[in-house]
């Protein structure tokens, strides 16, 4: 084809679904080459060259992985094997939320960490007293949206406060918003008379700049009402590019979400930040307990949840919206 590159966008889109029809056909041969691997163990086992106990973690480490595969699955729908832009923002309680938003964020960062995700801070508002008022994450890595796009919603904490001289336990809410990044070669089209520019200095550590010239932005969208805000450099113009990337994205979840009839309008779906409208409770006190309440997924060991052991989280949801 000797005119492939012509068009550009087509030549990427086309490179996209090669690479991912590749994985799926290593996966299939890796899983094949492991089962005759496994025919072959289980004959040096009954010869008595090898033990039972290498045969069977030989099993089980092709099980795991025909696991992955089945449940890669249902990664299937479009937009989920693209990176991921995660918004996380505290809620009802004050410094109590703002600290517990930081929490969620240190949660998420260490889990991107296991799975080999590569983060990019885009903004952060810091909260009063501790903690953070909102942050936005850049997640890149393939699937990193399907992952983590049952994260949408409230996630409420129960626990003793460290802000409370009277020990007294409290909840806090945040929020999670997560959608999905769009490269150049998703075509969505912004008309000039549709948004709005802001400009604003940036919050955070000392710097030559910071503080000091207006390099942070914010991004008004009037057909949606969506606002974002970036602050991630020292330049104005690389933030403004990063900030019209964000509303593409957000913009493509919004279609994404029609074809899907999952709904018809996010914003229209997002709930307030209080009782009631959570996702996922975390209870620190007075027993130990992180529970969706979607999946009914739970676990009593917060500290591994805490510390990004979501997995069990994130494939009860995919694997419940599979069933649907």
């Amino acid at each position: 084809m000797p005119n492939f590159w012509d068009d550009a966008q087509q030549a990427e889109e086309l490179m996209r679904e090669i690479r991912n029809l590749k994985k799926w056909v290593d996966s299939f041969e890796n899983i094949c080459q492991k089962q005759e691997d496994l025919t072959v163990l289980l004959e040096f086992q009954r010869a008595g060259e090898i033990t039972f106990a290498e045969v069977e973690d030989h099993y089980n480490q092709t099980l795991i992985q025909l696991e992955e595969i089945e449940f890669l699955n249902m990664l299937s729908n479009e937009g989920d094997e693209l990176s991921a832009v995660l918004q996380i923002t505290a809620g009802a309680g004050g410094t109590e939320s703002c600290d517990w938003a930081e929490m969620l964020m240190r949660m998420y960062l260490m889990w991107a960490e296991k799975n080999k995700i590569k983060v990019r801070e885009l903004n952060n508002q810091p909260g009063d007293v501790a903690g953070i008022k909102t942050v936005t994450l850049e997640l890149n890595g393939e699937y990193a949206f399907g992952w983590l796009k049952g994260e949408n919603g409230v996630h409420r904490l129960v626990r003793i406060s460290p802000f409370d001289s009277n020990a007294k336990r409290h909840t806090s809410f945040a929020s999670v918003y997560v959608y999905p990044l769009v490269d150049d070669s998703i075509e969505i089209v912004v008309k000039p008379s549709e948004f709005d520019w802001e400009t604003m200095r940036a919050s955070g550590a000392g710097g030559q700049n910071v503080n000091k010239v207006e390099t942070a932005v914010r991004l008004r969208h009037h057909p949606t009402g969506i606002i974002i805000e970036n602050s991630e450099t020292r330049s104005q113009l690389e933030n403004k590019n990063k900030a019209m990337q964000l509303l593409k994205s957000q913009l493509y979840e919004i279609e994404l979400q029609k074809k899907l009839s999952a709904r018809n309008e996010i914003e229209a779906s997002k709930k307030k930040i209080e009782w009631g409208s959570q996702i996922r409770n975390y209870v620190m006190h007075p027993y130990k307990l992180v529970k969706d309440v979607r999946t009914q997924t739970e676990t009593n060991n917060v500290d591994i949840v805490m510390n990004g052991g979501i997995d069990d989280f994130l494939k009860s949801y995919l694997m419940l919206m599979g069933q649907k």
